[in-house]
């Protein structure tokens, strides 16, 4: 049984290697590749919001209540939509999770340029959950239909960037690290003629 399933191995290998031996092979290879690699990505991206949002959207309504989704729906529709029923309640979780996602899908953007975003996740995914609050606070929420704007206090700020940090940017941090890691960087040519 083992020969049998070794001899089929061997055979499809043969067959990618003369698909590759061809330029129509290679480019459709090379496809491939990239399909996988976006796949990925969009796993990575899903997965790490999905995670991040439930999360966030968990320790919120611990400490504000259950009719958070209906306050993140009045950001869009005003703040009518606080009192509004279920409906409302869904949009504010779907748009939650849109936020979230979004959100997911930066910190995978930025760490394919800055691969030290995937290989330091503790630093890199609480500075991002801060970022992340200082964000929402300061550009999105004065900029939303309840144009919440300040005065904020010290110690509601402190503790949206502490919650924030650990609850928002560290499983974002590290899912993209755990599903999409970033390819290893590689020296340049200047970069490897100093080392030699």
């Amino acid at each position: 049984m083992r020969f049998r399933t070794l001899k089929k191995r061997h055979e499809y290998m043969g067959q990618v290697e003369l698909a590759a031996s061809t330029p129509r092979g290679l480019m459709n290879m090379q496809n491939a590749n990239a399909s996988v690699c976006g796949s990925r990505a969009l796993m990575a991206i899903g997965i790490a919001g999905g995670i991040a949002g439930t999360l966030d959207l968990t320790q919120a309504s611990i400490l504000f209540g259950l009719d958070v989704p209906r306050v993140i729906a009045a950001g869009l529709l005003g703040k009518a939509a606080v009192h509004g029923g279920t409906g409302m309640w869904i949009l504010g979780v779907c748009l939650h999770y849109f936020i979230a996602i979004s959100a997911a899908g930066m910190f995978y953007a930025a760490s394919r340029r800055w691969t030290f975003m995937t290989e330091y996740p503790l630093v890199c995914g609480l500075l991002f959950g801060g970022v992340v609050e200082e964000v929402m606070n300061l550009i999105v929420l004065p900029l939303s239909a309840l144009h919440a704007r300040g005065p904020y206090e010290l110690s509601d700020l402190l503790q949206g960037l502490g919650v924030h940090a650990v609850v928002f940017g560290l499983p974002v941090a590290y899912c993209i690290r755990h599903w999409a890691p970033a390819a290893p960087r590689v020296a340049k040519e200047s970069e490897q003629a100093t080392i030699v």
